[in-house]
């Protein structure tokens, strides 16, 4: 019997310090050519092994081996500068520094399909691997080629399939595509963000997700949160949307938010990954805070459909709050396993 309410992290964990400087977004390698790769693949082992010790349930490969959860991808393709960066406004919040688009996009090899492969050795578990959505990728570099979001989102949805194709080939479970721009860029979304998605799922057979959500726990996103108001109902613009697509399952951000549960009600019937820790705090959730915040959840969503999960990722963030944070995921989630009696 498959087991009911199964944990996961939305992506990305810290990196061991030898590997890159903690608790920093687009953290710098400190190893480099075959150390590198050994260095990666140990902080996957590593990974994998406090996931496990922490009671999580589909396992996911913690973002070790890329720097960013968007640009790693981006730097594997061609047509894509990497050298003469412009800034730009990410998300409508803050200023970063990012690659060029040149040319016509290609992906001219896998991008974390070996990774994907040396994860699925070391477990047994469910695999769940994020790549970052079409939409997002847009909005995280500067388009000096298409001078198009719609037609570089579109290019890059092709891309994001050929990799798709392959992960899935590779072992892994769930595909999840990270695309906070959802949140942000409505008429985008219904125009054509959803349509790409679909093309980045198109034959995919193993399931997919859609995580959406307000951003890691650094300044501008928090700042920014603080002019949504009481209530936060950015997501009553897009779940209607992915209700009638043909994504499994959606990440939502439920705990320390200002999201009405409701709002769940709008993708019944699909799968939904309920934050239930909050990554922009160091306050380590008590197992009961976390039960809460299912509890809320289950009533706009069967419990067989329930997948506990964090808000985001937890990159920023120290090693020891993270694994505390995951450890206080399982055991909420197993208090409400023990109220249905499972």
């Amino acid at each position: 019997m498959k087991k009911l309410l199964p944990t996961s992290t939305v992506g990305s964990l810290p990196k061991p310090a030898w590997l890159a400087p903690p608790e920093k977004l687009w953290s710098p390698w400190k190893l480099e050519g075959d150390h590198l790769l050994e260095g990666k693949q140990d902080a996957l082992r590593i990974s994998l092994h406090e996931q496990q010790l922490a009671g999580v349930d589909i396992i996911s490969d913690g973002e070790q081996t890329r720097q960013h959860f968007v640009t790693t991808f981006i730097e594997h393709l061609s047509g894509v500068d990497f050298e003469n960066r412009k800034i730009v406004k990410i998300r409508d919040r803050y200023d970063a520094s990012v690659p060029v688009v040149i040319d016509e996009i290609a992906r001219q090899k896998a991008v974390f399909v070996d990774d994907a492969k040396f994860l699925r050795t070391q477990t047994d578990k469910p695999i769940k691997w994020a790549l970052p959505g079409p939409m997002t990728m847009v909005d995280t570099l500067y388009d000096n080629h298409y001078k198009s979001r719609e037609k570089l989102a579109w290019e890059f949805a092709k891309v994001l399939n050929e990799e798709a194709r392959e992960l899935q080939d590779a072992g892994v479970d769930i595909i999840q595509f990270d695309e906070p721009a959802f949140n942000v860029f409505f008429e985008e979304v219904n125009d054509w963000g959803m349509a790409t998605l679909e093309r980045a799922i198109e034959g995919v057979e193993c399931e997919t997700g859609v995580h959406i959500c307000y951003g890691y726990g650094i300044k501008a996103n928090n700042d920014w949160k603080k002019t949504l108001g009481s209530e936060w109902r950015q997501y009553e613009e897009i779940l209607p949307r992915i209700q009638n697509s043909t994504i499994d399952m959606v990440s939502l951000e439920c705990h320390g938010s200002r999201v009405p549960f409701n709002l769940i009600e709008l993708v019944r019937g699909k799968k939904v990954m309920v934050g239930a820790i909050d990554v922009a705090t160091n306050i380590i959730e008590t197992p009961e805070e976390v039960a809460d915040t299912l509890r809320k959840a289950l009533e706009f969503v069967d419990v067989e459909n329930l997948y506990p999960c964090t808000n985001c990722g937890m990159a920023p963030l120290s090693r020891n709050v993270a694994r505390d944070k995951l450890s206080a995921l399982s055991a909420g989630a197993e208090i409400i396993r023990k109220e249905f009696g499972i």
